[in-house]
């Protein structure tokens, strides 16, 4: 490259030019980086199940412990309170934990806290109702309802607790009110077999129901 002279008042100077420097960003391949941050379908999919699981419909409900406590707090559906708790004690009978003794229920849920029933099987022991919940008492769609159920034993992991007749831990038994799926009130299986000792524990801890449970014996054997 010639070198090029320019005339100053001063000492003359050489000056040297030079070629513009290629700019760094320009060796950057756009089209990799865009297709480096693409979301992958994986993602979408993640993400997909993330907001259906958030957006899942919730039910308010609340638990009543006899149908004279659900008629006080709804004097305008006192009929339909009563009617409810007495589709819950049916439902109670169909689905509740069932056992073939006295002490193998009140393992479970305390002493005084199990009664005998009998019918064309033969006979068996299940749990007290303590209560039952309600959810949408005063929609005119309908309501739904479901028995509930506590232990009062201390060798029960579920002392003091509210739990649905499929084993469900709906919480503290001082809970009355809450926001539940309205999963929670499909319709449940029929026991048709009775459990030991220590079932009730186990079979929430599995989440399983009652009526997938075994035992040497059924209803009356």
């Amino acid at each position: 490259m010639r070198p090029v002279v320019t005339s100053y008042q001063g000492t003359p100077q050489r000056v040297t030019t030079q070629k513009p420097s290629q700019k760094r960003s320009s060796s950057i391949n756009i089209s990799r980086m865009r297709k480096g941050f693409s979301i992958k379908p994986l993602a979408l999919g993640i993400a997909a199940i993330f907001l259906s699981a958030c957006g899942e419909e919730k039910e308010q409900a609340t638990i009543y412990t006899n149908a004279d406590e659900c008629a006080a707090a709804n004097p305008s559906m006192a009929e339909q309170c009563r009617t409810a708790y007495q589709q819950a004690v049916e439902e109670a009978e169909r689905t509740a934990p069932k056992y073939a003794s006295a002490q193998d229920c009140e393992t479970d849920f305390g002493t005084n806290q199990c009664r005998v029933v009998r019918n064309e099987s033969g006979s068996f022991f299940m749990p007290f109702m303590a209560g039952y919940m309600l959810s949408n008492l005063l929609s005119p769609r309908g309501y739904y309802s479901q028995p509930m159920f506590t232990s009062y034993s201390g060798n029960s992991p579920f002392r003091n607790r509210w739990v649905g007749s499929d084993g469900y831990d709906f919480g503290d038994q001082r809970q009355r009110n809450m926001r539940v799926n309205k999963e929670v009130f499909k319709p449940k299986p029929t026991v048709a077999k009775t459990m030991s000792r220590g079932g009730f524990g186990s079979s929430v801890r599995a989440k399983s129901s009652w009526g997938s449970s075994s035992s040497k014996s059924s209803w009356g054997g």
